[in-house]
């Protein structure tokens, strides 16, 4: 979206206000010691597995903004069982009806400016070609939730864009 706006921050005006961010790896990636991550775990750029135990996907949780036809868009990590990542993986490419039930998972990325995600529940909904999963928090007082459920404001983008920025 191009859209200009000045950040409250530090009054610096930008040309664009991006609708997305998101995290390279799930957050238990990162807490692996640097030199074991390419033992330990199998990084790619949908899917992540470590110590053969622990899998995630990568997914879009999508926010609806007011006044906006797109949505804000998190690029965030899921654990989901083997079950449910070789089902994900055999289906990546396939055609996906529009009455297929979604996937159990746990919201597995830290995003700045949320509290940690401590057993967040989640739905992982599988999409037809190469779109990733849509991510649907379920209904909680978590704040991610409550925006992903009640959408956000223009304003509140801009409040987003600056924590990443600053």
């Amino acid at each position: 979206m191009k859209r200009s706006w000045t950040c409250k921050c530090c009054g610096q005006t930008y040309d664009t206000l991006p609708l997305s961010y998101g995290s390279k790896a799930p957050d238990n990636w990162f807490g692996l010691p640097e030199a074991e991550r390419a033992s330990r775990a199998t990084l790619t750029d949908d899917l992540c597995i470590i110590d053969e135990r622990e899998r995630y996907v990568l997914g879009c949780l999508e926010v609806p903004v007011e006044g906006l036809s797109e949505p804000f868009v998190w690029t965030v990590w899921v654990s989901v069982s083997a079950e449910s990542l070789r089902y994900i993986v055999d289906n990546g490419q396939a055609e996906i009806a529009p009455d297929e039930l979604p996937r159990f998972g746990w919201l597995s990325s830290w995003i700045k400016g949320y509290p940690e995600p401590i057993e967040i529940k989640c739905h992982v909904f599988l999409r037809s070609g190469t779109l990733r999963p849509r991510i649907v928090l379920e209904p909680t007082d978590y704040p991610l939730a409550v925006e992903q459920h009640d959408g956000i404001t223009l304003d509140r983008v801009e409040q987003i864009a600056a924590t990443f920025i600053h």
